[in-house]
């Protein structure tokens, strides 16, 4: 077996790894990052992401973003009410807490970003980005600062001393057997939500076959090393985030296939009927749970429908072609829709409970107040009668981003074990830890819960080793 030596040793090559790493080099710690995926796939789902929300009220830069009066409380209340209150509090905390400046420093760092969102429907502060370029500017800021970075490295075991200490790490590095010892070890290894097993295991029947948005190499065995060696299991194990996303998304690693624009109009299934109330919330604050329900109908497939005087406001991000019409049955054939009787009775049932005026106090980008209430499921807002043609249609399903369970840690980033104790030289970050995001995710807070805890793990391993 290969045995490497390194002060710290971090599992997970995506933002909460690569902070991790970064702030460890910062303090002229000895690190090594493993990668389990080949060099061209490097990045886990960071790789595949777009945007990072951030309180730009508490930013002190030059520059002007679409939304500068969200502040870190904002953020926070986001959180706690998308979660139906049942995000850990102190984690919600920090993570809001610490986002600006957690921002602020990967900015100094020499990362770049869009300030201005690149199309409608966001209500909070962010900032956007590609995810595979900051991947790649990260690790050669890394690198440069010493630390060394293994690819095809497969952690499967750590390593748990007599004094109860993590150690270090065994595993495979391009197949042969490894272990990489250090005084502590930061788990940034992301979900498990690309195992079709545990998806099957934790979500259902049906479920491995859901589409996997990221990366196909988070399949949680990091996760599972942990709890091997005591780790405590945290937030929710049976729910994800699992988006609306086109209906012709590849299977695996198809990243942003959104089609956003959906509150506008109509969701309808195979039976031709309505199954959510489109317009309850900002698409940030719906779209992560949307793709769930979505994926629960007839086939995992629904369908958007709009008409023309909201069409430009639909941002269209999939493979797929959308389908026009000008009636709605026509429109359903088209489609595929099985019940097109029953989809014409739909709209026309919604036409009829939407008030006359609604497009005139119609406001794409807030909240608007349009309701239908005589429909069952009722309209909260954006509801326009669909009555101008033509009909514009879209497919679409669930598609699994990252799953909501993963190790219990503190504020501090140190993981716990099942008495709610602090385990010695382990911490984590990211996707791998749980209790922050339940029944639903406000959009743009993973990347910014990852770089944050990344952060703090980083500056407390360093902390943990000079000891």
């Amino acid at each position: 077996m290969q045995h490497k030596e390194y002060d710290v040793v971090v599992v997970g090559c995506g933002i909460a790894g690569l902070a991790a790493g970064l702030r460890l080099a910062e303090e002229d710690t000895d690190v090594a990052i493993l990668e389990k995926a080949p060099k061209e796939h490097r990045g886990g789902h960071t790789q595949f992401t777009e945007s990072f929300r951030i309180p730009t009220a508490d930013i002190d830069l030059d520059v002007e973003f679409n939304v500068p009066d969200y502040t870190a409380s904002d953020f926070y209340s986001d959180i706690m009410k998308v979660t139906n209150y049942r995000a850990d509090e102190d984690l919600a905390k920090t993570v809001t807490r610490e986002a600006a400046e957690t921002f602020e420093w990967l900015t100094h760092k020499g990362l770049e970003w869009e300030y201005q969102a690149p199309h409608s429907g966001y209500t909070a502060g962010r900032v956007w980005l590609h995810g595979a370029d900051m991947v790649t500017e990260l690790i050669d800021i890394l690198e440069d600062e010493g630390a060394d970075v293994y690819y095809r490295a497969e952690a499967q075991e750590l390593i748990r001393s007599d004094d109860g200490t993590v150690t270090g790490v065994e595993g495979f590095l391009e197949g042969s057997r490894v272990r990489f010892e250090g005084d502590a070890v930061v788990l940034a290894a992301g979900d498990y939500g690309s195992s079709k097993e545990k998806r099957t295991r934790y979500y259902g029947p049906g479920y491995g076959n859901m589409k996997v948005r990221g990366s196909r190499y988070n399949t949680g065995e990091a996760i599972e090393a942990a709890m091997d060696v005591g780790a405590k299991s945290d937030g929710e194990w049976g729910d994800a985030h699992m988006a609306l996303i086109d209906a012709g998304s590849p299977d695996v690693e198809g990243g942003i296939t959104r089609i956003d624009g959906y509150q506008y109009g109509l969701i309808v299934n195979h039976d031709g009927e309505r199954f959510v109330d489109e317009g309850e919330d900002a698409r940030a604050h719906t779209y992560a749970k949307f793709g769930r329900r979505i994926f629960e109908q007839p086939y995992h497939e629904a369908f958007i429908i709009v008409d023309s005087k909201v069409v430009d406001d639909v941002a269209h991000m999939g493979p797929s072609r959308s389908m026009t019409a000008d009636s709605i049955e026509a429109l359903a054939n088209r489609l595929g829709i099985e019940d097109v009787d029953r989809a014409v009775e739909t709209v026309e049932a919604y036409n009829e409970a939407c008030e006359d005026d609604a497009f005139e106090r119609y406001e794409a980008n807030s909240l608007d107040g349009n309701e239908a209430t005589d429909v069952t499921p009722p309209k909260s807002n954006w509801a326009l009668p669909l009555d101008d043609p033509p009909y514009t249609g879209y497919p679409v399903t669930g598609g699994m981003t990252f799953a909501f369970g993963g190790v219990g840690i503190t504020p501090e980033a140190e993981v716990l074990d099942t008495t709610d104790t602090v385990i010695p030289g382990l911490f984590a970050a990211g996707n791998a830890t749980g209790g922050l995001f339940y029944n639903n995710y406000p959009g743009g807070t993973g990347l910014t819960n990852a770089a944050v805890f990344g952060k703090i793990a980083g500056e407390n391993a360093a902390e943990f080793v000079s000891e």
